[in-house]
């Protein structure tokens, strides 16, 4: 089957089975509706295409995927925050979980029966991630983790969590001595805390672990593969899981041409532009990607770009809708006030600058 066969196949399902989210707009509404449209295109096998058949996929292109990302979020059925954390989490557990670990819990997160977080950032330790300090240390067969994670998104309706912690010694080199975990996020002694944001959507939170046991059979790779897994895990967070939010984007485009009153066309140009940019940049590396190709630091390009476009597209919607975003209970509101987090989530603007000088360029550590 071809991938336009594919896309034809997909579109005419979509238009037999309505998947039009209902009246629920909150945060926990958006999150039931996820699991909604994750089992209904699981069981028609639609969410299936592009995954290896160890972990209950049925195989091909991971161009599939993208395609049915691009039609999900391009009629507006899912929201791609919930969404995206698919492509972030799901490659790490095939590459770093035990084989019956990773067939046992990916098809319950394909599936929509889970939501996953994800467990790096701390509070002394973002853009520095190898700095982090939250400690596992082994006891027996378990290891007993403490520490304090924070930006953990969607932790409050997560049942599991792909954990970073400190396991080396003193002297370890701080990134030999990081090692990952997958937890259930309803073992004794984790304190999830929600975090008010100026959007007014709190989906990042405070994540506490006090003597949390975690069974060593729940280690993603060997001790001290952590670096590692992040590092193959980050390159997915700055680029493969745009591909729904540049649909998203798309969307929000057309709803400012038809909500514009005063919309002049080279702002629209240039948001087009920039929105275009990204797309192709991200079509080029779906394209490595499914050839085989290894991800790495030239990701952050996609990422520097997709900032830019997403706060230009809201900043010309400020622009072109005079006084509704600062008068109006409107989506625009919500929306653009999170765009001014673009330049910051998955890493900010400056570092990903800071690789491309440097890995790219070669441009030196000055």
């Amino acid at each position: 089957m071809t991938v336009e066969e594919f896309r034809s196949g997909l579109i005419a399902w979509l238009e037999d089975n309505d998947l039009t989210p209902g009246d629920d707009h909150s945060l926990p509404g958006h999150i039931a509706q996820m699991s909604r449209v994750r089992k209904a295109l699981y069981d028609a096998g639609w969410m299936r295409y592009g995954w290896p058949e160890e972990v209950g996929g049925l195989g091909g292109s991971v161009i599939t995927r993208m395609v049915v990302a691009e039609e999900v979020l391009g009629r507006n059925i899912a929201e791609p925050g919930p969404y995206s954390m698919m492509e972030v989490l799901v490659p790490t557990m095939i590459s770093y979980a035990r084989p019956e670990l990773a067939a046992e819990m990916v098809p319950r997160y394909l599936r929509g029966e889970e939501h996953w977080c994800q467990g790096f950032s701390e509070p002394g330790s973002g853009s520095d991630l190898a700095s982090l300090s939250t400690r596992a240390t082994q006891r027996g067969d378990e290891w007993v983790i403490n520490g304090q994670k924070v930006w953990t998104s969607f932790a409050q309706f997560s049942k599991r969590c792909v954990l970073l912690t400190r396991t080396g010694t003193p002297e370890t080199p701080k990134h030999e001595g990081i090692t990952a975990f997958f937890i259930d996020m309803d073992s004794p002694g984790i304190t999830v805390r929600p975090l008010h944001t100026m959007h007014g959507v709190d989906e990042f939170c405070e994540v506490y672990f006090d003597d949390v046991v975690v069974p060593a059979d729940r280690m993603l790779g060997n001790p001290g593969d952590g670096w590692r897994l992040a590092n193959d895990l980050l390159p997915f967070e700055r680029s493969t899981c745009f591909w729904q939010r540049i649909s998203y984007l798309f969307t929000r485009l057309d709803r400012l041409i038809g909500d514009g009153t005063d919309v002049g066309d080279a702002e629209l140009g240039a948001a087009y532009l920039a929105l275009h940019t990204v797309r192709s940049r991200s079509a080029g590396t779906q394209r490595r990607f499914a050839g085989g190709a290894k991800l790495g630091p030239e990701t952050s390009i996609d990422k520097v770009l997709l900032a830019g476009a997403e706060q230009r597209l809201y900043e010309t919607a400020r622009d072109a809708l005079p006084g509704v975003l600062e008068l109006d209970e409107t989506p625009w509101r919500s929306e653009f006030l999170y765009s001014r987090s673009a330049t910051i989530y998955g890493g900010t603007a400056e570092i990903q600058r800071n690789i491309i000088a440097r890995r790219l360029l070669d441009l030196g550590k000055e």
